[in-house]
């Protein structure tokens, strides 16, 4: 074989070898983005992941209250950090206190924040939010 057929051959070779790759590497970025993201764990019955071994159900990790800080700033500290609307302002006890009273007290307000009032939507502006989330949005808020 002649110099010229060896490199020929040698690159072509080399090209196989690297499109191969290729093909593998390509095929195993779409099996990871196929993969699933999670496992479904109906009640009563053993989940798989728990079964091998793996992580915890995601379920587990949703009841998971968050904390009345977290609710705030994403959900009321618009209005309540500014008394918006006549919204009462975070950190004014004495307000809080007061509506608290009118409200029959903690329960009260969660009442009114799970039903709304005036320009405040039902469960503010938190459509997700359990009602010991919103419990603990109302106890960061007012103080009491």
């Amino acid at each position: 074989m002649s110099l010229i057929k060896k490199i020929l051959v040698a690159q072509a070779t080399a090209l196989i070898v690297m499109a191969g790759a290729s093909a593998q590497a390509a095929s195993d970025d779409v099996a990871a983005r196929l993969k699933p993201v999670g496992d479904v764990c109906i009640e009563g019955q053993e989940c798989a992941a728990a079964a091998a071994g793996g992580a915890a159900p995601a379920a587990a990790g949703a009841s998971a209250a968050r904390s009345g800080d977290d609710i705030v700033a994403k959900s009321c500290g618009v209005c309540h950090a500014t008394g918006l609307l006549e919204a009462p302002i975070t950190g004014d006890k004495p307000a809080w206190a007061a509506r608290a009273e009118v409200s029959g007290g903690l329960d009260g307000l969660l009442a009114v924040a799970k039903a709304g009032r005036g320009a405040m939507p039902p469960g503010g502006t938190c459509g997700d939010c359990s009602d010991e989330e919103l419990m603990n949005a109302i106890k960061t808020m007012s103080g009491l």
